[in-house]
Parts: structure tokens; C-alpha cells; sequence
């Protein structure tokens, strides 16, 4: 509930949406995410895409998953600022190797790059608005 609060007296643009829309957003982009980096990371285990394609899908999940802490554990708007300009640039990096192996992958997480652009924008937003 705290970090609820917190979160509640930032300022944020007239543009953000409702704090509620979050955890359904991310709730279907979990359902992409788990499906088509997992079937990334079967296919490399399998040795039909090379090891070095992973990279990315992999520090993208890193990336994501420093999110939250990042920004309600420990509060702090910048360091999530840059956290998710890394899942934006591994998520870019992660699609663009997978296109000539897997085109799907790339075009299946279309939402979830759409949503990861708005979501910087609105992040370095709120960063600037309380610094």
C-alpha cells in the first residue's frame, strides 16, 4: 500500500493512463513474452538458431524484471528511466536478430514493443516532472 501511495503523489502528464490499466496490460504482454521467448530459447537449445541470438530476449527479461524493483521497491524514477530504455533497446536488438529465423516472433511482440515505447516515453516523463 505504500508503494501505492507513493506512486499516487507523483506528478504525472494528463496523458498517463490509470494505474489500473497497467497489471491487464502486462498481464497479456507476460502471455507473448512467455510464449515467444520461450520458443526462442527452445529453438536455440535446440541448435536451430545460434546461442548469440538469445542474448538479447534474455537481457530483456533481466532488464524487465529490475523494472519494478526499481521503480517501487526502492523508488526511484531515474534509475527506472534507465532501466527501461534498456528493455526498449534489448527488446529493438532482440527483434531485429530473430526476424530472418523466427519472422513471427518479431511481428507477435509488436504490442508488447508499441506498449514498451509508451511506457519509456511515460517513465521519462514522470522522471522529469519530479526530479
Amino acid at each position: 500500500m505504500e508503494t501505492y501511495n507513493w506512486y499516487t503523489t507523483l506528478l504525472k502528464p494528463t496523458w498517463a493512463p490509470p494505474s489500473w490499466l497497467f497489471g491487464p496490460v502486462w498481464s497479456v504482454l507476460y502471455i507473448i513474452i512467455a510464449l515467444t521467448f520461450g520458443y526462442v530459447f527452445y529453438k536455440v537449445y535446440q541448435g536451430d538458431i545460434p546461442k548469440l541470438v538469445a542474448l538479447p530476449f534474455a537481457l530483456n527479461l533481466l532488464f524487465n524484471a529490475a523494472f519494478t524493483p526499481l521503480q517501487f521497491g526502492l523508488q526511484n524514477n531515474f534509475l527506472a528511466a534507465i532501466d527501461i530504455s534498456l528493455i526498449l533497446i534489448t527488446l529493438l536488438w532482440a527483434l531485429i536478430v530473430i526476424y530472418p529465423y523466427q519472422a513471427f516472433v518479431t511481428y507477435a511482440n509488436i504490442p508488447y514493443l508499441l506498449w514498451v515505447i509508451f511506457a519509456t516515453i511515460l517513465q521519462f516523463t514522470i522522471t522529469y516532472l519530479n526530479w
